[in-house]
């Protein structure tokens, strides 16, 4: 984490304006849903990002690259990222985002299983989940559910995705690379994974302000944890 702290502070422009756009998108995702009348998706939304989060570092992976090597870092530097190797991470985005859509409806299918039908409101989804001892074997199942599904999503994406961006390979042999590391490391990795979780959750809990600062620190950090297990 260190390691991330550092490149933050070489390059707080382009960090803080990355974090900051993804502020603002989950600020304007927010207010859809709200006007849209489904703001009780924010819930599971927010619970998925960490299914997504790994394809939201992609730029900042670059940053950190570039910093390594000693060259100049800019924003656009860090969105075209992907350009050179856009096949293989646009392939890894969508069997995350398959991973999100299949936890939203798991969500939805273990609410229905518990309650019968999905929350008409984001206060009856509160009310019913924080304030009914009904809530308590939900909350067990649906975390034990997302938990399972989160672990598989990180141990095939923590270092596919900066494998992808670092090198040309494929996406079958980026993601038999992150589950052999991930689990030849487990400890670490399982330590890794927990902070990444408080940080995110410290970045949501402050209504997406403190991802300004946590998702870059998050994602430097990551590029320097694939290159310790991987190699340069």
């Amino acid at each position: 984490m260190s390691a991330g702290w550092n490149d933050l502070r070489r390059a707080p422009a382009v960090s803080l304006s990355y974090g900051a756009i993804f502020v603002v998108a989950s600020f304007l995702l927010t207010l859809g849903l709200w006007l849209a009348g489904l703001f009780y998706l924010v819930l599971p939304l927010a619970a998925g990002f960490m299914f997504m989060g790994p394809m939201t570092a992609v730029g900042l992976y670059e940053v950190s690259r570039r910093l390594g090597d000693g060259r100049p870092v800019t924003l656009k530097d860090a969105f075209a990222a992907w350009q050179a190797h856009a096949g293989p991470i646009a392939t890894m985005g969508l069997v995350l985002m398959l991973f999100m859509l299949a936890w939203i409806r798991l969500a939805f299918l273990i609410f229905a299983l518990f309650f019968g039908q999905a929350p008409s409101s984001w206060d009856q989804l509160v009310t019913t989940l924080l304030f009914t001892t009904d809530g308590i074997p939900f909350l067990i199942v649906g975390t034990a559910v997302g938990g399972a599904l989160a672990a598989t999503a990180f141990a095939m994406s923590a270092i596919a995705l900066p494998l992808l961006l670092d090198r040309d390979v494929g996406v079958l042999a980026a993601v038999v690379t992150s589950v052999a590391a991930v689990l030849k490391n487990w400890r670490v990795m399982i330590g890794w994974g927990a902070l990444i979780v408080v940080f995110t959750a410290a970045g949501l809990l402050t209504f997406y302000i403190g991802l300004a600062v946590t998702l870059p620190l998050i994602g430097y950090a990551s590029w320097h944890a694939y290159r310790d297990l991987v190699g340069a």
